[in-house]
Formats: C-alpha cells, structure tokens, sequence
C-alpha cells in the first residue's frame, strides 16, 4: 500500500484532478496495450493455423479414379447376413432399407439448416403456482 503524504494546507483541487486524470490515463492505456497484445496473439494463431497449400504431385501420370462401389456384395458372410436379415424383415423394414440404399447410391443426405427454432409450450414445470417465488400466497 502507498502512502501519500498530503498537505491539506497546499493541496487544491487541481490536484485532485490531476491524480484522478493520471489514474484513469494509465488505466486506458493498459487497456489498449492488452487489446494490442490480444489482436497479436489472434494473428500469429492465424499465421499459425492457415491451411497450406497443397503440393502439387512431381509425376505427370493421372490420378486413379475412385471406382463406385459395387451393389453386389463380395463377401460370401455378407450375403448371407443380408439374406437372413431380409428373411426376417417386414415390408416396411424392406422399404426402409431400400430407400436407406437409394440415398446412399445416390449421394441424397440430409443438410442441416442451421436454424434453431424455439417455440413456447405451457407445461406444469411454467405454472407460476409452483414458482419458488410466488408472492401474494
């Protein structure tokens, strides 16, 4: 703790004004030296973490094509398991894995909106008769 001897006696309030305004003076300026500092630090995470560009190959020979899966499965454990599977299976279980395969075949999902959308509903947990503040009971 700092001690300031003061003379009431020649202490005015230009004084006061003066130790006010150097207090709130060093303050903004460490506060502008962090942001500063802060602004640095994002930047050569940015540097940092920028995706780099990727090699281009040394041959001039074409990448393989990727081949498309083929319908028919090769292993014999496989066919089986989707037999049994179907053996059991109901007309909208059949229906459902069909149209699981056409999806996947043809590369149909699901895009997420991004959108969140709340909606009220009163339920017995909104009542306000079991509040834990309720005033005028």
């Amino acid at each position: 703790m700092v001690l300031l001897l003061v003379n009431p006696e020649t202490w005015t309030w230009a004084n006061t004004w003066t130790v006010t305004g150097l207090g709130f003076g060093i303050v903004l300026v460490l506060l502008f030296a962090l942001v500063f500092i802060l602004m640095f630090f994002g930047w050569i995470m940015q540097k940092a973490t920028a995706p780099k560009a990727p090699k281009a190959p040394k041959e001039d020979k074409p990448a393989p094509k990727a081949s498309a899966p083929s319908a028919e499965p090769t292993d014999e454990g496989t066919k089986v398991a989707i037999a049994m599977s179907l053996a059991k299976a109901g007309d909208e279980d059949i229906a459902a894995i069909a149209y699981a395969l056409y999806l996947a075949q043809n590369k149909k999902h699901d895009i997420p909106t991004a959108m969140i959308s709340l909606h009220k509903h009163e339920t017995a947990w909104n009542e306000k008769s079991v509040g834990m503040n309720n005033v005028g009971f």
